[in-house]
């Protein structure tokens, strides 16, 4: 996988919004916090364009995204928000410019469907927090972002859960948003996840629903051959009158109970304001125990 540059003060960064409209007042923080980590931040033309839910038209959201990825001078594009239209231009894109200067793309939930793309061309990519989210978050999640940027990933450490099976495993990092994650299955986006660490998180869905998907994994062969799972934050679950009977992590863990590899739950990953930062494609080690849950992507814990 090709790791894009790591950015330095006075490099320009781009935002852009591929999926759902947003105003300048939502990413108004986000804007002044990374001026202050010394970034020159250069907005898409049509980044507050409104078109029904959109951040404008297909074409003008397109136009944005494929002129940060042409631009020589952008080091780094950041989507301003997730909501959803992501998966409407993802294949109008043209990545040739793009693949002769790799830089970062960050975002999460809807922008997962650009992650799987750009991992299948080869690149890593960030999984972290978006601008319209900036000022809910904890200084822990914008710092972990912050690291991530500038060359320094963190490693991850959480408390265990009650579900969690135990072991090691090693594998690039794969996944995000369970619903796009699903339905990037049959596309140009889908993503060979066998000998691979697979990360889920999912907002607002209803259980029946995550079941539905999960198992549409399932059958698909996406959680047979893993080395290992993480299970993130699913947020705001509904269920139906008459209850769906399992939570999230109960519908996971009888999924992959046949499995072997290492699974974790409630990892620090989607729609919460402790949204650690992930690189998509960067090989890590999982490492399920008793006493707690750890992530290590570089350093003298990697192998210990």
């Amino acid at each position: 996988m090709i790791c894009p540059p790591a950015l330095e003060a006075g490099h320009q960064v781009g935002i852009v919004a591929p999926a759902t409209q947003v105003s300048r007042e939502d990413i108004e923080t986000a804007i002044h916090i990374l001026e202050e980590w010394g970034l020159e931040v250069i907005l898409g033309p049509n980044l507050f364009k409104k078109h029904n839910q959109f951040a404008g038209t297909d074409a003008e959201r397109t136009a944005d995204l494929q002129a940060m990825l042409d631009n020589p001078d952008i080091h780094a594009i950041i989507c301003a928000r997730g909501g959803y239209g992501t998966i409407r231009v993802v294949d109008k894109l043209d990545f040739s410019t793009f693949m002769q200067k790799p830089k970062w793309v960050v975002g999460f939930s809807d922008i997962t469907v650009l992650h799987c793309h750009l991992h299948n061309l080869g690149v890593e990519s960030i999984h972290g927090v978006m601008p319209l989210l900036f000022p809910k978050q904890t200084q822990e999640t914008i710092e972990s972002l912050h690291q991530v940027l500038f060359g320094q990933p963190s490693d991850l450490q959480v408390s265990a859960h009650l579900l969690n099976r135990a072991g090691r495993a090693e594998g690039e990092m794969v996944g995000g948003n369970l619903s796009l994650f699903a339905n990037t299955i049959g596309t140009a986006s889908e993503i060979e996840t066998a000998g691979k660490i697979l990360f889920l998180e999912d907002v607002d869905e209803y259980l029946y629903h995550l079941d539905r998907m999960m198992i549409h994994l399932y059958r698909a062969g996406k959680l047979r051959d893993l080395a290992g799972l993480v299970v993130g934050q699913f947020t705001e679950i509904k269920d139906d009158a008459v209850a769906f009977g399992h939570d999230v992590n109960e519908i996971i863990a009888e999924l992959v109970q046949e499995y072997a590899y290492p699974v974790c739950y409630d990892f620090p990953i989607g729609h919460e304001i402790h949204n650690m930062t992930v690189v998509c494609g960067r090989t890590a080690q999982l490492k399920v125990e008793s006493q707690g849950v750890g992530l290590y992507f570089e350093g003298p814990a990697f192998k210990s």
